[in-house]
């Protein structure tokens, strides 16, 4: 594309942006990206990756409890949240050394400094300006706090990744994937937990037995949940912070962790100068194929606020190039994106919960079972995995799939593959399941539960010991 510096110039070099711009220069264009502060994005430095490390540690301290009923002795190691914390900021920095080579060996043009629109084929960074075909946001999205006396004194995820110590008590404000999962990252690190939201139940969005499911086994474990709770003022006192609720008594920690949401990162970006649209929520405005109202200016991951996950942000990445530079017209396909909570215990998901499935089709079948894992008839845990599925009475079309239980991630992965390529009841029930696992639930499930049923409850030990 003669006449510019460059064919593609990328502001911001996470997941979506990273991956698109490699890509375009695969497809033979001449790409640059410019990143104000370490490769890799939120995912690298402040979100999936520390988090799951984080979430890893959480564990032991149950492991180390447990090992005892299978015949272990000794007393149990002291956690050390120092060292830790160093581990994690290695393994970060390595990421970022490994985005780094991904982009020099792709030939992408490496750019450190904020980047700002001067029009819709101009970006500026420290000074020098760049000029581009094609120009691509890819800026993320940061936390945001609320307006609320005190809140000075509370922090988000991004300070919780490098606290100097593990506080002893912690209130954690929200009903999402990061208060969740914070809240089971500290308590099984050993602080003890508050989680406040506003509302009757976290998870908003997820199956309802999923998140009803999530909040008994919380309380189990001992974290403190307070649904329908506001807090109204922090204030520091001589024993901590003291957080003023309403209609109810103070509550006293020693730090106050914020997940109420987050928010698209286009301030500042002179995207009004180019000519691109933002929605009432800052994010950037894009059609089917990821353009902005500016059609030299395209956008993804999470500054369009469509599904913000780093998948997703991938995926998005990959349709720009192949669009642009590919010769290939393709649209972003929102549909069937599997997640997980790293939660304690673990959610997973695919597909439509049963309440949209109704929504949709009206009657479905649902097929739900609860048990006690046979890891724990062994070591007397009240615990229990979830697993469920929703189906299309007419079609017999699997329409979701969900699970609460140790490695749910990793077990609803596979059935995202089968529900992708429009999986039957019929055919889950004749594949053979694997025994004894969790996993073959899915494949055993034979009868659907009655409208607000319980759903069959296996013998304490849990299907795992079935023999016929």
């Amino acid at each position: 594309m003669a006449g510019y510096d460059f064919d593609l110039f990328t502001i911001g070099a996470g997941s979506g942006g990273v991956r698109a711009s490699r890509l375009a220069a695969g497809y033979g264009a001449r790409v640059a990206i410019a990143e104000a502060r370490r490769l890799g994005g939120t995912c690298v430095n402040l979100g999936c990756i520390p988090k799951k490390l984080l979430v890893y540690a959480s564990h032991y301290a149950a492991d180390f409890e447990d090992a005892p009923a299978f015949g272990w002795r000794g007393a149990a190691p002291r956690f050390d949240w120092p060292s830790l914390v160093a581990a994690k900021d290695r393994e970060i920095a390595r990421l970022n050394e490994v985005y780094a080579r991904i982009l020099d060996e792709s030939g992408v043009a490496r750019i450190e400094g904020r980047a700002t629109l001067l029009d819709p084929h101009t970006v500026e960074v420290a000074g020098r300006r760049y000029s581009a075909a094609h120009v691509l946001v890819a800026t993320g999205s940061r936390p945001t706090l609320p307006t609320l006396p005190g809140i000075e004194h509370a922090i988000t995820s991004d300070e919780a990744f490098h606290l100097p110590a593990l506080p002893e008590r912690v209130a954690i404000v929200g009903g999402g994937y990061i208060a969740v999962e914070f809240a089971g990252i500290l308590h099984g690190l050993g602080a003890s937990v508050s989680l406040l939201h506003r509302g009757q139940l976290f998870l908003r969005g997820f199956d309802d037995d999923l998140r009803a499911h999530l909040a008994r086994e919380m309380r189990t474990r001992g974290v403190d949940l307070r649904f329908g709770a506001r807090v109204e003022a922090i204030r520091r006192g001589p024993r901590g912070l003291a957080l003023a609720l309403a209609g109810g008594a103070p509550l006293e920690v020693d730090a106050v962790l914020y997940a109420t949401g987050r928010v698209p990162s286009t301030a500042g970006l002179g995207l009004e100068a180019a000519g691109v649209e933002l929605r009432p929520d800052g994010a950037v405005a894009v059609d089917d194929f990821s353009r902005t109202s500016a059609p030299s200016v395209w956008a993804v991951g999470d500054v369009t606020d469509r599904i913000n996950l780093t998948p997703v942000a991938l995926h998005e990445g990959a349709c720009f190039a192949r669009t642009v530079f590919g010769g290939v017209p393709t649209k972003p396909d929102h549909e069937n994106v599997p997640t997980a909570v790293f939660s304690e215990p673990q959610l997973a998901t695919v597909g439509l919960s049963e309440a949209e499935a109704r929504r949709r089709f009206g009657a479905v079948a649902v097929y739900r079972t609860r048990f006690r894992p046979l890891r724990h008839t062994l070591t007397g845990r009240d615990t229990e995995v979830l697993v469920k599925l929703v189906a299309d009475p007419r079609t017999d079309r699997v329409l979701g799939c969900h699970m609460a239980g140790p490695e749910a991630g990793e077990i609803v992965q596979g059935l995202a593959v089968a529900l992708r390529c429009g999986v039957t009841k019929a055919q889950l029930d004749a594949t053979l399941g694997i025994h004894p696992t969790v996993a073959e639930e899915f494949v055993t499930l034979r009868e659907p539960v009655a409208p607000g049923g319980a759903g069959r409850s296996p013998s304490p030990s849990g299907a795992r010991q079935r023999t016929t």
